[in-house]
């Protein structure tokens, strides 16, 4: 995912709460401390499918705004 933002590509890390801190330091890390997360209901872990279809419900507009922003 670093290595496809540093080439300019739209991308972004897709977290539950718990787990921004290590999304954070993880992008700091790789070197793209700018990368943009998108945040999701947690937990995704044991989930049945149809919950699993809600949490990338939630994600996909605040990926598309990010891939507006990218494109303007």
């Amino acid at each position: 995912m670093c290595e496809l933002r540093k080439r300019g590509l739209v991308t972004a890390v897709i977290y539950s709460g718990p787990f921004e801190k290590l999304g954070r330091n993880q992008a700091r890390t790789f070197g793209v401390p700018e990368l943009p997360l998108v945040e999701i209901t947690h937990p995704l872990g044991g989930l049945a499918l149809a919950d699993v279809k809600g949490r990338a419900a939630e994600a996909a507009p605040q990926f598309a705004e990010l891939v507006r922003k990218h494109a303007s």
